[in-house]
C-alpha cells in the first residue's frame, strides 16, 4: 500500500507562519485566531494518523506545524497582553486615542 500525505499539514504550517505576522499587525488577535485554526487542523490530522499510522508519511511535518502554531499562539497572547497593558497604562481608551491623535498631528497626518 502506497503511503499518503496527511491532508492539512501544509495549510497548518502556512497558518502558523501567518500567525506570526498577524501578531504584529492586529494586536495579537489575528495571531491567536490563525494559530487556533492551525492547531485545530493539526489535531484533526493527528487523530487521522493515529487511526492508521502505516498509511501516512509526513507525521514529522505535522509535529513541526504543531510547534509553529503553538509558538504563534503564545506570541499572539503575549502581544494581546502587551496591547491591553499599554492602553491601561496610558489611562484607558480615551487617553490612548488622544495620544495617538497627537502623534498623527505631529507627523502631519489628519486624524478624525
Amino acid at each position: 500500500m502506497e503511503e499518503q500525505k496527511l491532508p492539512n499539514v501544509t495549510i497548518a504550517i502556512i497558518l502558523g507562519i501567518l500567525s506570526y505576522l498577524c501578531c504584529c499587525i492586529s494586536g495579537g488577535l489575528g495571531g491567536i485566531l490563525l494559530s487556533g485554526i492551525a492547531l485545530f487542523l493539526v489535531n484533526k490530522d493527528t487523530k487521522l494518523y493515529q487511526q492508521n499510522p502505516d498509511v501516512y508519511s509526513n507525521f514529522s511535518t505535522l509535529k513541526t506545524a504543531r510547534i509553529v502554531a503553538i509558538i504563534g499562539l503564545v506570541l499572539g497572547i503575549l502581544t494581546l497582553f502587551y496591547v491591553v497593558f499599554t492602553i491601561v497604562s496610558m489611562g484607558g481608551w480615551e487617553a490612548y486615542m488622544e495620544q495617538t491623535k497627537e502623534m498623527y498631528e505631529e507627523m502631519g497626518i489628519e486624524f478624525e
